[in-house]
């Protein structure tokens, strides 16, 4: 509750975790079935570039703001960069705004598609549906997402992705808290994809979360995908971020692989980044 994404928006984890979104999202549309979007950690849509939050920290400055000015970039990464691009006003000098992922999948998704959305924070809620107001694909839900997930599954759609993003206040605690809505959540909507976004701080914090991933997924394949641009022995920052992807698109590993080494290359901060793509043995 005390989190505001304002802060971080457009920064290094934000990019790698948005090219992985419009990638996840185009990959499933391939098939013409509708899908549903379900977001546990909304935030408010839209960013600030120039507001108070983004302008103390200027993190979007080795994040994002790399990414606009570069040339030759992998198809994916461009599509995603040409989305940001599209919320910036006429004549902008810089990076005016940030869209979250709300407004990126409301950009992507097809007038069959539909959308949940959760954000627990009263302020960042409102700012969530005035947003979204009069866009009926979207249902907007002032609450818990863990809690969501077990109230509000399955959708009327079979298929769909699950986008599960939090804050990370306290790591073990979060990873257990994700544990328990992912072994709930597959169980009622297993043909769903569920990516989940986490920092890396520590390697040895993450090892437990993947062993457990193994364990219990049962017969879906897990894919997990990192950017690193510190060694992962140092708890003292932020040293990187993954995603573990829970039943992903046909190729999604291809697909990732070639835009993720792009990524590590504009956005490295040391000689010692590193990224990587992978598959976790069942267990």
């Amino acid at each position: 509750m005390n989190y505001r994404h304002g802060f971080h928006a457009g920064n290094f984890a934000d990019v790698f975790k948005h090219a992985a979104l419009v990638g996840l999202l185009d990959a499933l549309q391939a098939k013409p079935a509708a899908l549903c979007y379900f977001d546990t950690h909304a935030g408010r849509a839209l960013y600030d570039m120039h507001g108070e939050q983004a302008r103390r920290t200027q993190e979007h400055a080795s994040g994002i703001q790399r990414l606009l000015g570069a040339g030759g970039l992998p198809a994916a990464l461009q599509r995603y960069v040409d989305l940001v691009q599209a919320f910036q006003p006429a004549n902008a000098a810089g990076l005016a705004f940030y869209p979250g992922s709300p407004l990126i999948a409301q950009r992507l998704l097809r007038e069959s598609d539909r959308a949940i959305l959760c954000e627990l924070h009263q302020e960042e809620a409102a700012a969530l549906r005035d947003a979204l107001a009069g866009d009926t694909r979207f249902a907007i839900h002032q609450r818990d997402g863990y809690a969501a997930l077990k109230a509000l599954l399955p959708p009327a759609q079979k298929r769909g992705l699950v986008l599960i993003d939090p804050p990370f206040e306290a790591q073990g605690a979060e990873f257990e808290l994700v544990g328990q809505a992912l072994a709930n959540a597959w169980t009622r909507w297993p043909n769903a994809t569920y990516a989940v976004w986490y920092p890396i701080k520590l390697r040895e914090t993450i090892v437990p979360f993947h062993r457990w991933l193994r364990e219990h997924a049962g017969r879906a394949d897990v894919l997990v995908a990192e950017l690193l641009l510190h060694p992962d022995n140092s708890g003292l920052r932020l040293n990187g971020c993954g995603l573990a992807i829970v039943n992903p698109p046909w190729r999604f590993d291809e697909a990732i692989a070639q835009w993720l080494p792009a990524v590590q290359e504009l956005l490295a901060q040391s000689r010692y980044g590193s990224s990587r793509v992978e598959w976790l043995e069942r267990g």
